[in-house]
């Protein structure tokens, strides 16, 4: 047998990629001789052929051999990083730099391990290390922009994204590092402009149409968003590229295809593994931990922090597990004070939260933040907790199976939706949507402060842009036509260009637009009192923008639509005693908003039924909401077993 003939050939086979062929010239030499270099070889083809298994199997067998052999340890710490064992990946990439530190390709990946463990600076360090022995290495360029990123440090990211660029023009990744970090600073035309180029340079970059979407729905580009929405839902559907489900929503309520976004976000990012030792806890107070990006000044904080300060310290022992931004604000402060202990975990991987957390005891774990653009669901993913639930912050499956249950209500999630749940849907008593009872509301501007004019009906939607879609536009600007001298209020934004643009081509003068800027809480509550009617967005309601507008007194008015997060509308409603401003069609919301403009008593009696309710109504209960919370989490506690 000529083995250097077979070697030749298996070696000629992977490079046209003949991976079976090489497969079985490999497997051929084997059969007479295993020398560890073969074997690292043979292993490499394995992994191309997706047999890990037998490839983790080779490559062992190498380094049995030759302990330490760095082809061996490098390639084998490539295919643990590969299948998510990131602390094996990096003990292997230390093992094979202990005998070659001169490798940039192993200083980089072990770059790339360490950004994904949340050791960010370590990171950053390795890949500098990398760029020290290779300079034009092109791939780290871009991984330590991505890991300056992160740390917040934009401008050296696009640096370092720019220098990738400059040696090789079309680095998919470089592009689409530069398109986020424009995203991410608000510029959002330019954004618009990177995706798009990125998509006609290399349409097969994962996250490339995804980024496209977002950009389009936030600049309230509806021309390209119909332009894509055909194939973002055939993506969506069958899994072809990234898509963020938050991304989805603001294109589809269907929520056979919610779920399937969302079982697809969970399978690309959380590696499969084995969870942690099971531990079974006794405790005489209920170890309750929430799990957030938003333990800050941030929308989800304004609507928990009198929850946490309440909580029943007899029966519980409230745990913050806090992986987003401190950001200096009295709204922290108030949340460290709130918590009986507040762990900042942005330094820890998703293995090393898990682990405190069950050394910590806890026995329900609540997930804050599911498919949102913060979202950590792989420390969940351990299963640290004996009940884990999703709440409040994503209003749809996660697709998760280490989930157990979704808290919800009857409106937002009747139990005719649970084929569309990974998790099990569990109804608290009222609203699912905690409120803050204690928010201050400043005093009533005058209507000239704000940019309104003394008479007229005032139509408000301070909901993000990306929540607009041209549907519910083109209402919007039927009812200003048939109510001379009425004006929309809305948020000022990425997209109010394009909004005034299309006023226009409705016949509406854009001055009948009046975009309002960001105030502090209380003066941006206060101002509500000016507006006469909350209109609301289909597929994606109000959620806290509408809890906002009725605290402070402004009736909504919505649509009930097909998923939670276009049924929220009317869960609020039913919780503060409105019912009736509840429609069932866009047809009967059109009908009932022209109807509510033009009876001045019709619309009095409501905003006066309304003031009426505050005080008793169950939306901004907090007590009432926490008891019934606490009800229904011990009740998940008691038997487990059934939310598995």
């Amino acid at each position: 047998m000529d083995l250097q003939a077979l070697y030749d050939q298996a070696v000629a086979a992977r490079r046209s990629g003949n991976l079976a062929e090489a497969e079985r010239r490999y497997r051929e030499i084997l059969a007479v001789s295993q020398p560890p270099e073969l074997l690292v070889n043979y292993a490499n083809v394995l992994s191309a052929l997706n047999r890990k298994s037998e490839a983790m199997g080779a490559y062992d067998a190498a380094l049995a051999q030759r302990p330490g052999f760095f082809e061996g340890e490098f390639n084998r710490a490539n295919l643990l990083m590969e299948l998510g064992r990131l602390d094996e990946a990096l003990a292997g990439y230390d093992r094979a730099l202990a005998g070659r530190t001169d490798v940039p390709a192993a200083w980089n990946n072990r770059g790339a391990v360490l950004r994904q463990l949340r050791r960010l600076e370590a990171a950053l360090a390795s890949h500098d290390r990398a760029l020290a022995l290779a300079p034009g290495h092109v791939n780290a360029l871009i991984n330590r922009g991505m890991v300056l990123n992160e740390m917040g440090r934009a401008k050296e990211a696009e640096a370092a994204a720019d220098a990738a660029l400059a040696l090789q023009p079309d680095a998919a990744e470089a592009m689409h590092l530069k398109a986020t970090i424009a995203l991410e600073a608000g510029r959002i035309a330019e954004a618009q402009d990177r995706f798009a180029r990125l998509r006609e340079a290399a349409p097969h970059q994962p996250a490339a149409l995804n980024g496209v979407a977002r950009a389009a729905a936030l600049a309230c580009d509806w021309k390209t968003a119909e332009e894509i929405a055909p194939g973002l839902l055939e993506a969506a559907c069958h899994g072809t590229a990234l898509i963020q489900p938050m991304v989805l929503m603001g294109y589809s309520d269907d929520p056979a295809l919610l779920r399937r976004a969302a079982e697809t976000a969970i399978a690309r990012t959380v590696p499969p593994h084995a969870p942690l030792e099971k531990v079974r806890h006794s405790h005489d107070r209920i170890r309750l931990a929430y799990l957030s990006a938003d333990f800050h000044n941030h929308p989800t904080a304004a609507l928990t922090a009198e929850l946490f300060e309440s909580h029943d310290r007899s029966r519980f022992t409230v745990i913050a597990i806090s992986h987003g931004p401190d950001d200096g604000s009295p709204m922290r402060a108030r949340l460290v004070k709130a918590f009986d202990e507040f762990h900042d975990v942005r330094g820890k991987s998703d293995r090393e939260v898990a682990g405190m957390m069950r050394a910590l005891e806890v026995d329900i774990a609540i997930d804050f933040s599911g498919h949102t653009m913060n979202g950590r669901p792989g420390i969940l993913s351990w299963r640290p907790a004996t009940v884990q639930a999703s709440w409040l912050v994503y209003p749809g499956t996660t697709g998760a199976p280490f989930i157990d249950a979704i808290l919800a209500d009857r409106i937002v999630l009747p139990h005719d939706q649970q084929p569309f749940f990974s998790e099990r849907i569990v109804h608290l008593p009222d609203c699912y949507q905690v409120n803050d009872s204690t928010r201050a509301i400043a005093s009533t501007p005058a209507r000239a402060q704000a940019g309104l004019p003394q008479a007229g009906f005032v139509f408000c939607c301070f909901n993000a842009h990306w929540k607009l879609t041209t549907q519910m536009f083109d209402i919007w600007m039927r009812l200003l036509a048939q109510l001379p001298g009425s004006v929309l209020w809305l948020m000022d934004g990425p997209g109010a260009e394009n909004l005034r643009a299309a006023a226009a081509a409705s016949g509406i003068d854009p001055a009948r637009l009046v975009f309002a800027p960001i105030l502090p809480t209380d003066e941006h509550l206060a101002r509500h009192r000016l507006a006469d009617l909350f209109l609301d967005t289909l597929p994606y309601n109000a959620h806290t923008t509408g809890s906002d507008a009725l605290w402070a007194g402004l009736p909504v008015l919505t649509c009930k639509g097909r998923s939670f997060a276009g049924r929220v509308g009317a869960s609020l409603l039913d919780a503060v005693g409105l019912p009736e401003m509840v429609t069932e069609s866009l047809e009967d919301y059109e009908a009932l908003a022209l109807k509510l403009a033009r009876d001045g008593a019709l619309l009095k009696a409501i905003h006066q039924r309304l003031k009426d309710n505050l005080q008793s109504a169950p939306l901004f209960d907090t007590a009432r909401f926490r008891r019934g919370l606490e009800a229904t989490l011990t009740g998940l506690l008691q038997q487990p077993s059934a939310w598995r």
